[in-house]
Formats: C-alpha cells, structure tokens, sequence
C-alpha cells in the first residue's frame, strides 16, 4: 500500500524552526493546524526529546485516539507510543497499521533524517509571523551541499499572519 510522509514544520518568516517558550508560546493557528494533520492522517511521528516536552507541556493527551510513533536510538519506556529505532522502522509501523499518510512533526534532528534518506514526500511549513536571530534549520544533508526541488502544492492564511505553505517533493523514495 502506498503511503504519502508529511513533514510538518512551524517555521519564523526567516526560515529558523520556530523557537517556543514562556515568553515566546506557539501560534494558536500553528496548534490547531497541527492537530487538524494528525486527525487528519490518524498518526505522527515525533522524535524522543519533542515527545517528552509534549508531554511535559501537557500536549500529549490531546492526541489519546491516534497512532503515535516516538523515533529513539534508546529504548525509552514510553507508555501508549510506538518506540521505533530509524525512520523506515516508524513508517513500517504505521504502513502495516493501515495508515495512507504519515505525519512527520519534528524535531529537527528526526526531520533532518526522513530528509536526508529520501523518505518526505510533502513539506508543510507554518510560517509564524516572527523573526528569530538563531535557531535550528532544515538541511537535506549535513556533510556537503544538496539541491533539492519542491513544488509549491497550495498555501493558506491561516489568521493573525500565519500561513501555511505545502509543497511536493518530486522524487522521493516514498513516491
């Protein structure tokens, strides 16, 4: 069965992984669009450190009905998750669940790793209106220069500035 991966994102309008905090928290349009894709896909991966500050935030159980994939080198006991040890292992996982599309939502270390193994067929990056001076990015490959095309699919305004831009990735090892 064929199964379309969706990296999610919130981006600053300068490209940096919208940072969050007491005096910074996400975009409400951020959060609901967020969970509007995960209902939508029924599922997300996320990697270890951004599961627990998930949980930490009190996010965790909002998402009880889905199918939650934790990627993790270790094996952390995590109750009511899937602990997967690579990429394709959580994307395996939710294939033979039945799901047609996965939702990939982060960190930026897991991120960087679907990407860098050709296993992203989508890009939806919310763009908070916010400028950030330092912050993580997404790399394709984090040892030499790659260029990579993506193909605009659609966008929408999200409200308060937020938008939401998807795009294609022609070539992925999921297409």
């Amino acid at each position: 069965m064929e199964m379309k991966t969706m990296l999610w994102a919130t981006l600053t309008a300068n490209g940096n992984y919208a940072q969050s905090g007491p005096d910074n928290p996400p975009k409400q349009e951020a959060l609901e669009d967020f969970a509007a894709q995960a209902r939508a896909a029924g599922n997300f991966i996320v990697g270890r450190r951004t599961f627990e500050g998930m949980l930490a935030s009190g996010g965790g159980g909002a998402f009880g009905e889905l199918d939650i994939v934790v990627v993790s080198s270790g094996n952390p006991d995590l109750p009511g998750v899937k602990v997967a040890a690579s990429p394709k292992e959580a994307l395996r996982y939710l294939r033979e669940r039945g799901h047609r599309a996965a939702l990939l939502s982060g960190g930026a270390e897991l991120h960087n790793a679907f990407l860098g193994q050709g296993l992203v067929d989508e890009l939806v990056f919310v763009i908070a209106p916010t400028l950030e001076g330092k912050g993580l990015r997404l790399l394709t490959d984090t040892d030499k220069y790659k260029h990579q095309e993506a193909r605009l699919l659609d966008f929408k305004a999200l409200g308060n500035g937020v938008l939401r831009l998807r795009y294609g990735i022609p070539g992925s090892e999921q297409a």
